[in-house]
């Protein structure tokens, strides 16, 4: 742990990449690793200071990431294998051919332990570790999981002085425990550094609270009594969901987010009637943070592909093109805004990968750790980035777990508790 890099000096040594993925060559996958530059940073204190803020602040011309979870398990056949067989074409044609680069041949590491599923790809896309997880009271199918190392919200928010609503996750209304994926217990980093969350299971607690909060505001006037007791035993069992509480037990709230939710509310009501649901409402509620919370460091933590579970191909098809289509509406937002146009890098990576053996009844699980549930890809575009459809391989596949360092060189933020091997996505810089 040392000083900072000199970006510039980082930009000269993997010119000679740029130059020929900009003019929409592939490298060689014989190619050697490049030399490893994503250091010296500073040294963090190793004592916990739990009245330490930092101070600096995070510029507005300083460049916001918006990563997308191409969550669900997707393969690449039917994403970015060839323009034929894509059910993303803006993913593939926009982002990736005509402003990007591709990362076609990335990975999840296979060794033991390494699972190829939602919670843990999550988990190695925000913390660039791989690692073996399980259950905080080992209990089966329950994925309550705690990150073993700072997630990238934990890194940014010790580094700059930014508020917790604008390092947001976006998570979906069929993974509840991964709304709480938002800190690890490693320290000097922690609960104080976490990322806030944005989901429907959140609005509903919202919704909850503040309909007992006015009852008692109003006297006990608003509500029957049967009504009181039914809100508050729901609102007891949701919070029983929330394993990360403060240091004293609490459930975390934030003011900025129930404003966002009251906004929410004015708009579509509380019926669940009229507001999107699965994967569209991840897009609606992203698009409706970006003018209100202004989030410079997003995760979008998409998840509908995973339908094809249930054994109906075309439930995982419409599923990623519902995916691409929401991907292409917040990037015009993007466009369309002077806050976040020419100054927003889009990383798009997938969860894991879906097996590929016509041999089962459903040809498209993950659950069994196959080859292809470990084969993925990543697309980059934005500002700084190489454009033209360039393509980049290396001798050996680029790891999943690259995306923590990629986000933190990006933004100018250490990450030194990255797995050693799991280098910077150097290549996309142009």
């Amino acid at each position: 742990m040392s000083t900072p890099i000199d970006r510039r000096r980082f930009l000269k040594q993997s010119a000679a990449v740029g130059v020929a993925a900009a003019a929409g060559l592939s490298l060689s996958a014989n190619a050697p690793d490049p030399p490893r530059d994503d250091g010296p940073w500073p040294p963090i204190a190793e004592l916990d200071d739990p009245a330490f803020q930092p101070t600096t602040p995070y510029g507005d011309d300083q460049p916001n990431v918006i990563l997308i979870r191409f969550g669900g398990g997707v393969r690449r056949l039917e994403t970015i294998a060839d323009a034929e067989h894509t059910y993303c074409p803006f993913i593939y044609h926009e982002l990736y051919k005509r402003q990007g680069v591709l990362f076609p041949n990335m990975e999840i590491d296979s060794s033991p332990g390494i699972e190829t599923s939602h919670g843990q790809g999550t988990l190695y896309l925000i913390t660039g570790r791989y690692a073996h997880y399980a259950d905080i009271d080992r209990r089966p199918f329950s994925d309550r999981f705690v990150p073993i190392v700072p997630t990238v919200f934990e890194y940014f928010r010790r580094a700059y002085q930014v508020p917790a609503h604008q390092a947001l996750i976006i998570n979906g209304e069929d993974r509840i425990n991964e709304d709480f994926y938002t800190f690890s217990n490693c320290r000097p980093y922690g609960i104080q550094y976490r990322s806030t969350v944005l989901s429907l299971f959140r609005y509903k607690q919202f919704l909850l609270r503040d309909a007992l909060d006015q009852d008692t505001r109003a006297g006990g006037t608003l509500l029957s009594a049967h009504e009181r007791a039914q809100k508050q035993q729901k609102l007891i069992e949701m919070n029983n969901r929330d394993y990360r509480r403060d240091e004293r037990g609490q459930i975390i709230t934030n003011p900025v987010l129930d404003d966002f939710w009251r906004d929410w509310r004015s708009y579509y009501g509380t019926t669940g009637l009229v507001n999107p649901r699965k994967d569209r409402l991840l897009t609606a509620l992203t698009l409706r943070a970006l003018t209100r919370l202004r989030p410079r460091l997003l995760m979008i933590n998409y998840q509908d592909p995973d339908y094809v579970h249930w054994g109906n191909r075309s439930f995982y098809t419409r599923a990623i093109s519902i995916i691409d289509e929401g991907v292409r509406e917040i990037h015009n937002a993007v466009q369309a805004d002077e806050f976040y146009r020419d100054n927003t890098v889009f990383l798009i990576a997938p969860d894991c990968g879906r097996d590929s053996n016509r041999c089962m009844p459903v040809p498209y699980q993950h659950h069994f750790n196959s080859r292809s549930s470990r084969e993925i890809f990543a697309v980059a575009s934005g500002p700084g980035i190489v454009s033209g459809g360039a393509t980049v391989e290396r001798g050996r596949p680029h790891q999943q777990i690259s995306l923590a360092g990629t986000v933190g060189k990006i933004m100018g933020f250490p990450t030194p508790h990255v797995d050693g091997g799991a280098w910077v996505l150097q290549e996309m810089f142009a």
